[in-house]
């Protein structure tokens, strides 16, 4: 009999995704197992059980997933991961947070696609605000779009702290700059519109970010972008399924949440069937996932 495929969900949180576990389950896995309230400390001990607890060439049917709501934290369990693995016992590893690297590669990999196709531009020397940059999705983005090339602002909308806190984090782990930027009130958030061409909402769910008159008044937008599918829209007048839809008389192209949402259900889809399909082990994070909605997406 064929050595099952297993997949092992670690998360921080006190539950597991239901989503990632039905990703994960219609994408092939025969057995999907959850841990949960998983500290970085455990995450050695976890990943060398899986690993020894099957020979090496059985080692590509094994996966381990990393949730939770925290982009960084996510990256550090994977990198824990990593480092327990013990040649020649080798698994795979996938990292989505929150479904955050996956839905951040959609968004960005989408405005590109409009960028490219509507506009004639691409992300390189583009100036990109991202609102909601606070949360794991709008994180996410701006360091997929800072890595293309773009100038990325992160939006605050508690003031300047904690996205400053974020641009000097994306610095010193990634390697690029990014700015931030004060739009705790809604002449700042106009203000930063004025001087942006694309904005990529990323707010808490049921959020309205930005209006119709402060979308009127931002002459330079080219593409502005929203994730959250929860009425209200983060994006005033924007409908859910829009892609390329005007939101103003300058031309400004919206992208809305189920647009992104139907790449970003491939994107993470395709990742887990990767895993499954694969005949040495694989390692998944942002970057892949935006190499794949790049792809998916045209």
């Amino acid at each position: 009999m064929a050595d099952k495929h297993i997949l092992h969900m670690l998360t921080p949180l006190r539950h597991m995704s239901p989503f990632d576990v039905n990703m994960a389950l219609d994408a092939g896995f025969d057995a999907v197992i959850p841990y949960t309230e998983v500290t970085l400390a455990e995450v050695t001990g976890l990943v060398q059980d899986a690993m020894f607890s099957r020979p090496p060439k059985t080692g590509v049917r094994t996966g381990i997933f990393f949730g939770g709501k925290q982009a960084i934290a996510a990256l550090d369990m994977l990198e824990a991961g990593k480092k327990a693995l013990v040649p020649p016992f080798g698994i795979s590893f996938f990292a989505d947070p929150a479904g955050s690297f996956t839905t951040a590669a959609a968004m960005v990999a989408c405005v590109e696609k409009l960028l490219r196709d509507k506009k004639q531009r691409d992300l390189k020397g583009v100036s990109v605000a991202v609102f909601g940059a606070t949360g794991v999705v709008g994180f996410s983005a701006a360091v997929i779009a800072a890595l293309q090339g773009a100038d990325v602002t992160l939006v605050g909308y508690d003031g300047i702290k904690r996205v400053s806190d974020g641009a000097a984090e994306i610095k010193s782990r990634f390697g690029t700059g990014v700015r931030a930027a004060d739009g705790s009130d809604d002449g700042k958030k106009a203000d930063i519109l004025s001087m942006c061409e694309i904005a990529l909402c990323a707010g808490r769910a049921g959020v309205q970010i930005l209006s119709k008159a402060q979308l009127e008044a931002a002459k330079k937008l080219l593409i502005v972008a929203d994730v959250n599918a929860v009425p209200p829209s983060g994006v005033e007048g924007l409908d859910m399924m829009a892609n390329g839809a005007e939101v103003n008389s300058h031309g400004t192209l919206g992208i809305g949440p189920l647009a992104i949402g139907n790449i970003k259900y491939k994107t993470e889809f395709g990742l887990f069937k990767k895993m499954i399909e694969a005949t040495k082990p694989v390692c998944f994070d942002f970057r892949d996932a935006f190499t794949l909605a790049h792809e998916l997406n045209g």
